[in-house]
């Protein structure tokens, strides 16, 4: 993949810069709306939620926040990988070009958004009082991860949305099946043991672990490192194992 991607180098940037383009063409705001947007659904949830859970939560906030903005950047990035393909049929039907270059530009974009909405996290940390310590740069391994992880799932979808139309209805009720099930605006303990539960859902996973890092100041476990591993890998080898599969059958189906 890699050999290829640098064969392909320019292909790769011009492809980046025209999802960019195309995203925010005609709008005032431009690259704006990819902090904007989220922080938006950020303040919406904080002025309905604070009052029921932000009394139990400490920082709420900064809580709040960090589901919000690492539930966007997985929504956003397996719903464009979804697309990718299809939306890019007449490139694939003529030209023979790695497909999987038109998902991975796809989350260059996203990854770009959600690095700025770190930034902006981080402002709501410092006002919040929170402390910044060494801890913070082992959030690169999360964000490695969901990263496989988003390309991961980007894979599969796309591979069922060249056969199946009807996928990007059933994600959308999918999506937000995981949205609420992600813990973005309660808390978890209040489940006692079955709290453990919510482990199953990989973004829970890494929300938790921005958490443990800039809420609580902890290092999470070895075992939650090896999870967080496995949902990134599982992601990626079902998704390889797909593209590589029916990757001679998507131009009978664009």
């Amino acid at each position: 993949m890699f050999k290829k991607l640098i064969e392909h180098e320019f292909l790769f940037k011009e492809l980046v810069k025209r999802d960019f383009k195309t995203k925010y063409k005609g709008t005032w705001l431009g690259m704006a709306w990819s902090v904007l947007s989220p922080l938006m659904m950020f303040f919406v949830m904080n002025a309905v939620f604070t009052e029921f859970f932000g009394r139990t939560t400490p920082h709420y906030t900064v809580y709040l926040l960090i589901g919000n903005i690492i539930y966007s950047f997985f929504s956003e990035s397996t719903k464009s990988g979804m697309t990718a393909l299809r939306h890019n049929a007449a490139i694939i039907t003529k030209v023979n070009v790695p497909k999987y270059l038109f998902i991975l530009s796809k989350n260059v974009q996203t990854t770009i958004s959600f690095l700025l909405n770190i930034v902006v996290l981080f402002i709501f940390v410092a006002v919040d009082g929170l402390p910044f310590t060494w801890k913070f740069f082992l959030l690169l391994y999360p964000t490695v991860m969901l990263l496989i992880f988003n390309i991961g799932v980007g894979f599969i979808l796309s591979a069922l949305y060249v056969f199946f139309n009807d996928m990007s209805y059933l994600y959308d009720v999918l999506l937000r099946l995981i949205m609420y099930m992600s813990a973005i605006f309660y808390n978890v303990d209040s489940y006692g043991e079955y709290g453990r539960y919510f482990l199953l859902n990989p973004v829970y996973g890494f929300i938790k672990y921005f958490r443990c890092i800039i809420i609580d100041g902890v290092i999470p476990s070895w075992q939650y490192h090896l999870l967080v591993f496995g949902y990134a890998a599982l992601a990626m080898l079902v998704g390889g194992f797909l593209y590589k599969k029916y990757n001679n059958k998507f131009l009978y189906y664009l």
